[in-house]
């Protein structure tokens, strides 16, 4: 007999095990099949640095979690309705972010004393009624995951790499979801890799559906119906993958061959995958020795005609620094792609943070003014990459494209956009030169400042070219001071003429509000789903979305005098605060978090409160 089926909003599944035990997998699949159900979804996986970390430990906890719902949402979720955690290590890193009478799914076979112990717990948790606020779904997973596996050949150590795909299973069960899409997964993808496993894995996510059927733990399923999106098609992206088509598509727009010299470096290294998956739209993609080369590699690009493209994270960028003050001096169109991890050094190279930003804007020697932008959510990578490249090449300057983990790596559906409707490329080309005068290569553009791009080879348009201060028009090396002066004005003065370029800045709230709340990058989410719950209540806050970083948008300054308090929030310790402080004198107020996690929607409604009752 089946089991009665509530329909909800929404809900969050926070899946959590060791490193190999496939969380991001799993993840994965049910993420693919809530989105090809119709539901819109947000994820945020969760992984450690330390991949070998020893299994069972708590620095091996692995995490991925989503959010699917009918209605438009702008997050993964704070806490979880459902947590499916496969060990004790598991279970403690994550039972705080389990709701409330929310469901905890969990593998008994692994709550053993060795396990128990690397967990830190005393005492067995299922045992000492510390988890009585939570309904108990009790899986001998590695059990049943073996005994549905009896007749296959795979050995023992085998059969407990596809208990994932049990817990799965008794995942797609609960919710009400098809198999149809893993299925074609397991056989496509995992067939052309580990084919041996196609079967099994088939088996597992088969039986694990079967179980949670035939229990009685659990007295209802749950359907999630299809939310109301516009017309179009769509896919489900994640960040990174969104960035590097959103690349693709202005290379193709303007006309130009993309060449992206890269670094591998988390978070970053996936975009290089994506890229090189693109050969037909005649992308180049080079995974550089190092750092230096890899920007070398795309400055070479821009000099010879192509949109050259670089990318990595923080370490990567300082590493970069020298080669892109280079680019700033020869003023040639360069996507430097920032996908910002947690901390200093090596830090926390899987988690997030927004703590590159004044090292995009700084950190560089002499005056090397680059424009700077900021992607919002996963889909927003993609109109952000192509941004930076049209900005690259209408201004003839390096720009800083800024992710961050969270975003990089999380996924939504993406509505693909209609080619004929993206903004149009502007290039700065010089097609000949004249047999009677000079090429002059640093003549500008009256309105932009942009100077002229010349393909070397091209008869007449010998130029020189260097890290050697330019002499204005000529191009020739100089260190005539007034030039210098002049050059470097010029310079700065390009950057802010993009400001003209920057559409009017959207409020979402009332002019005259008694607090105005400023985020930038991937905080947008969360930002704007608690200002909209406290606008809900009747609450004066309204919120201000930053995507121009340099320059600022000519109106933001108008805009945070219409209000009586201003909070910047903002996953460092106050660096877009520190500029709009200066900037605007205004007493802004930080609100900041530095713990590789992103904001979540309580944290932000309390700071509301707090503020609104001082």
């Amino acid at each position: 007999m089946s089991k009665p089926r509530q329909t909800i909003e929404d809900a969050v599944v926070l899946f959590a095990g060791d490193s190999g035990d496939g969380s991001q997998t799993i993840g994965a699949q049910m993420t693919q099949t809530s989105a090809m159900a119709g539901n819109d979804v947000s994820t945020h996986p969760d992984y450690p640095a330390e991949i070998r970390a020893p299994a069972g430990s708590l620095a091996g906890v692995s995490g991925f979690q989503l959010h699917f719902s009918s209605q438009d949402i702008f997050t993964p979720g704070d806490k979880c309705d459902v947590l499916v955690a496969m060990n004790p290590a598991a279970l403690s890193e994550n039972h705080e972010y389990l709701k409330p009478n929310g469901l905890l799914i969990v593998n008994t076979d692994n709550f053993q004393k060795k396990n128990l112990n690397l967990a830190g717990y005393v005492s067995n948790p299922l045992e000492d009624d510390s988890l009585s606020q939570f309904q108990i779904f009790s899986i001998e997973l590695t059990r049943l995951t073996h005994e549905a596996l009896a007749e296959t050949e795979l050995t023992s150590k085998e059969k407990d790499l596809c208990k994932n795909f049990f817990a799965l299973g008794v995942i797609f069960w609960l919710f009400n979801r098809p198999m149809d899409y893993t299925l074609r997964f397991i056989k496509e993808t995992l067939g052309t890799r580990y084919p041996k496993f196609v079967e099994p894995n088939i088996l597992a996510l088969k039986a694990g559906v079967a179980f949670a059927e035939a229990t009685d733990q659990v007295a209802s399923t749950y359907e999630v119906k299809p939310a109301k999106f516009q017309p179009g098609k769509y896919r489900n992206i994640m960040g990174n993958a969104a960035a590097a088509i959103g690349l693709i598509a202005a290379s193709q727009k303007a006309r130009l061959q993309l060449v992206y010299g890269s670094y591998p470096i988390t978070p970053a290294s996936d975009i290089l995958h994506e890229l090189s998956k693109y050969k037909e739209f005649g992308v180049k993609t080079m995974q550089m020795e190092d750092e230096i080369a890899a920007v070398g590699s795309a400055i070479g690009a821009s000099y010879g005609g192509a949109l050259g493209v670089t990318g990595s994270s923080g370490p990567g960028i300082a590493l970069k620094a020298e080669a892109i003050g280079l680019a700033v001096m020869v003023e040639l169109p360069l996507v430097i792609l920032n996908i910002q991890r947690a901390g200093p050094s090596t830090g926390m190279p899987t988690k997030t943070e927004q703590s590159d930003l004044l090292q995009v804007l700084y950190g560089r020697n002499g005056e090397s003014p680059v424009p700077v932008i900021a992607a919002a959510r996963p889909s927003d990578c993609f109109d952000t990459a192509y941004e930076a490249a049209r900005i690259a090449l209408k201004y003839m300057t390096p720009v800083f494209f800024l992710s961050d983990n969270s975003i990089a790596n999380g996924a939504e559906p993406w509505k693909i956009p209609d080619a004929s409707t993206l903004p149009a490329m502007t290039t700065r080309f010089v097609s000949n030169g004249s047999n009677t005068e000079e090429f002059m290569p640093y003549a500008r553009d009256e309105e932009t400042l942009a100077r002229s791009w010349a393909v070397p080879g091209t008869p007449g348009l010998e130029h020189r070219i260097g890290g050697l201060e330019k002499q204005d028009l000529t191009g020739n090396v100089s260190y005539d001071p007034d030039n210098h002066e002049k050059m470097t004005r010029l310079r700065d003065e390009k950057v802010a003429r993009i400001a003209n370029d920057i559409p009017p800045t959207e409020v979402f709230g009332q002019d005259g509000d008694e607090l105005l709340v400023i985020g930038w990058g991937g905080t947008f989410g969360t930002l704007r789903t608690a200002v909209k719950n406290k606008q809900a209540e009747g609450v004066s806050v309204s919120h201000v979305h930053l995507r121009y970083l340099n320059p600022l948008p000519a109106d933001l300054g108008d805009i945070i005098s219409r209000y009586q308090k201003v909070v910047v929030a903002e996953l460092n310790l106050g660096q877009i605060a520190t500029i709009i402080r200066a900037r605007y004198l205004v007493d802004a107020i930080g609100f900041n978090k530095i713990q590789g996690q992103p904001f979540y929607v309580y944290e932000v409604e309390s700071k509301i409160d707090e503020i609104l009752e001082r």
